[in-house]
């Protein structure tokens, strides 16, 4: 019988877990996006507390254990709250950003008190996760009460819409632009989210009414190219050219809000759009949603006197008539933003299996397109049964074949599910000798794969052993720009995890650092110290760091780098000093003591604690006298 787990031990993975599923939500492009990225960041400067509680020995006491049961329910919240602005209605958050702001208040309070309630000096963790941790708890107790400067400009325009008037052509640029509401692509995703809340929500209401009337405003204004506002009597008169004759209601999905294409009767007598009433059948509703009877049965029947009369008047209004839903079928269940075909993509996942060469080529490449494009492709595509025969095609002796699988395996682990299908297909060897071996732009991939693998805290220890670490030593050595880029990321996700820190000092990673430190206008000198500042907080990598001379190095970046900069350079150099006096001799001989005043007058917060800590230090040193 296995070992059952320890539940203070279950509870710091169930904390590991969530704010790693925080981490992983993609950037907002909403009027909420500084709240949203706020949350976001800040729960992400969560994560090394419980990487070391996790790798740590000492048993939890239990007034930590209730102190984090307090912060798991903060981040439960958190989790929903940002998942519900990530999928919901651009136009439903910007009509209702009062009340969402204050919803991000009571997420902040939550997440303030409970870290109020960690005992943090009782807890077997670094003085460097400490000074964190107290530092993201003190922007949650600032944050608590204050909210974002109201946009008057957008509020005005938000006011006008709401009256369920046209609007005007510089205050529909201005929504556009301000709701990232920019592109058809755009749109469709806007209209689907507000379909999806209609359902959710199971009425039709006045705000689902007024967002489509404003969506369908937004879509003739984009669809004429965005003009420019200057000339406003022509604009003007282009919009009224290109707006499409007023539908008549009762052609209307009563969900949607839009022409029907397919007309169905349900047993209240209603009619709706198919896919529509399918999707709300499918969510559990057993009522009408126009008049909230209870449906007798859930039996649809086509509407066809309508669906002739609908066609009649598109002919009239020389509007291209609907075409028919029959290949809904072939479409993904609730996959709303997919625009894969069951049968196309079968056909492609077919030639994967069977194909010749050129055929696996053009389907792994045709993959990777679809699996960039959209969320919903990514889900769809896997689901289909892609990954498994991406992964036998990373051993392809074709060049472009290879690029594309590694790519397309990339795009699919954006997903947060497939990348645990991807590490059980037995990917993360291939992506490894991918990234020795392959072309430059599947190595680039490949790394960039292995850090999208590497957020789960499992796969830090799998790429690791898997001897990932050495060959992006050489991408960050022999690599384009951007694989250099790719290469630094990897390696710092990896170096997260303790065991991986060693295996990148005992490959050489520090001197390929140093040279990429000396490199001024090579654009790899954040990266480089972030990782340094990593490698310090092990002694095998404090003692390759002081053996490879990086002391003046070092109180060059403090002198004339940049804040953040300055800021690794100080802990690193702290790193140093506290563990052998040597260094503090070697620091004084290069003058960091004027440095380090200058930085603990000026850095950032992080940064002047470690000046001052190693200016103590600097205090108590003697210098030997020299004849």
């Amino acid at each position: 019988m296995g070992r059952t787990e320890d539940p203070k031990d279950a509870l710091v993975s169930q904390l590991l877990i969530a704010v790693r599923n925080i981490s992983v939500f993609p950037e907002c492009r909403s009027v909420l996006k500084k709240m949203y990225n706020d949350l976001v960041r800040r729960v992400k400067l969560l994560s090394p507390l419980f990487d070391e509680l996790k790798d740590s020995e000492e048993e939890i006491g239990e007034e930590e254990v209730r102190g984090f049961e307090l912060l798991k329910v903060g981040l439960d919240s958190a989790r929903e709250l940002l998942r519900s602005i990530n999928e919901g209605s651009k136009l439903f958050q910007a009509l209702h950003r009062d009340k969402i702001a204050g919803d991000f208040q009571q997420v902040t309070e939550q997440m303030e008190e409970a870290l109020s309630q960690i005992p943090y000096d009782k807890l077997d963790i670094s003085e460097e996760v400490r000074e964190q941790i107290e530092l993201v708890h003190a922007q949650f107790k600032r944050a608590k009460g204050r909210r974002d400067s109201p946009d008057m400009v957008l509020e005005k325009d938000l006011e006008l819409a709401k009256k369920g008037k046209d609007l005007d052509l510089s205050v529909l640029k201005r929504l556009s632009e301000k709701l990232h509401l920019r592109t058809m692509t755009d749109l469709k995703e806007e209209s689907v989210a507000i379909q999806d809340m209609f359902v959710s929500w199971g009425v039709v209401s006045e705000d689902c009414n007024r967002m489509s009337f404003l969506l369908q405003q937004l879509k003739d204004y984009v669809a004429i190219g965005k003009p420019n506002t200057d000339d406003a009597s022509k604009v003007e008169k282009g919009l009224v050219r290109h707006r499409s004759p007023v539908i008549p209601d009762d052609f209307r999905c009563p969900i949607s809000l839009e022409l029907m294409k397919d007309p169905v009767i349900v047993s209240t007598g209603q009619t709706y759009e198919r896919s529509c009433i399918q999707k709300w059948l499918d969510a559990g509703h057993k009522t009408c949603p126009k008049t909230q009877m209870t449906l007798l049965h859930t039996a649809l029947t086509p509407n066809y006197v309508l669906k002739s009369l609908i066609a009649l008047w598109c002919e009239s209004n020389g509007i291209e008539l609907p075409k028919r839903h029959g290949n809904c079928g072939n479409k993904r269940f609730g996959a709303g933003g997919s625009d894969c075909d069951l049968a196309a993509t079968n056909a492609l996942i077919h030639k994967l299996a069977n194909g010749n060469v050129e055929q696996q080529r053009a389907a792994a490449g045709e993959l990777r397109l679809l699996a960039k494009r959209n969320a919903d492709n990514r889900v769809f595509i896997a689901e289909a049964g892609a990954i498994p025969l991406l992964v036998e095609l990373l051993s392809s002796t074709d060049v472009r074949t290879q690029e594309h699988a590694v790519t397309a395996l990339l795009n699919l682990s954006i997903n947060e599910p497939n990348k645990g299908s991807i590490v059980i297909a037995g990917a993360i060897p291939d992506i490894v000798d991918v990234l020795k071996n392959g072309s430059m732009e599947a190595r680039e991939n490949a790394a960039a794969t292995l850090f999208s693998l590497s957020v789960i805290d499992e796969n830090k220890v799998a790429i690791g052993a898997a001897g990932a670490i050495p060959a992006l030593i050489d991408l960050l050595c022999d690599g384009t720009p951007r694989g250099k880029k790719d290469a630094a990321t990897a390696i710092f996700n990896l170096l997260i995890y303790q065991g991986n820190k060693a295996r990148a000092v005992r490959a050489g990673i520090v001197e390929p650092l140093m040279k990429l430190l000396k490199e001024a206008g090579g654009g790899m000198v954040d990266e480089a110290l972030a990782i340094l500042a990593l490698l310090a907080s092990h002694q095998e990598g404090k003692n390759a760091i002081g053996q490879a001379g990086l002391t003046p190095v070092l109180v060059e970046v403090m002198r004339t780098g940049s804040p953040r900069n300055r800021e690794n350079a100080a802990a690193v150099l702290w790193a140093l000093c506290t563990s052998d006096a040597q260094y503090l001799r070697m620091a004084m001989e290069f003058g960091a003591e004027e440095v380090l005043r200058e930085v603990l007058e000026n850095g950032t917060a992080r940064a002047k604690r470690k000046a001052g800590s190693v200016l103590e230090l600097l205090h108590h040193v003697e210098v030997p006298i020299t004849s």
